[in-house]
């Protein structure tokens, strides 16, 4: 007969960020360690942790998420599959108002395609 198993108890924790003056910061570190916070690491920048993000790649996997075909992808937006095709592979860049228009057809944050 097998033994029951423990249920390990875990804590979700959440990260936050506040921005107060600094004669503030040591009572808010207390008023927050209080609460059972704990200090996180520093973060890094995206960019060094994906170093090879491919923008392109990202188009790709937005658009087949939504189930659309390049043609299709590129009616709802009116420019050409051509074009598409062409940032899909990296052979055209996709520009700030370029990304926002396909941001809003494949319901991403434009960001991602810059």
């Amino acid at each position: 007969m097998l033994e029951p198993t423990k249920e390990s108890i875990t804590i979700d924790f959440v990260e936050i960020r506040f921005r107060i003056p600094k004669n503030h910061l040591e009572e808010a570190k207390k008023a927050m360690a209080g609460l059972g916070a704990q200090e996180a690491a520093e973060s890094v920048p995206w960019r060094a942790v994906f170093p090879h993000f491919d923008a392109g790649v990202a188009l790709r996997g937005a658009r087949k998420r939504e189930g659309l075909t390049q043609k299709q992808l590129a009616g709802l937006i009116g420019i050409s599959q051509a074009h598409i095709s062409e940032m899909e592979h990296g052979k055209r860049p996709i520009g700030k108002e370029m990304a926002k228009r396909l941001a809003k057809v494949l319901q991403v944050d434009y960001r991602v395609f810059l």
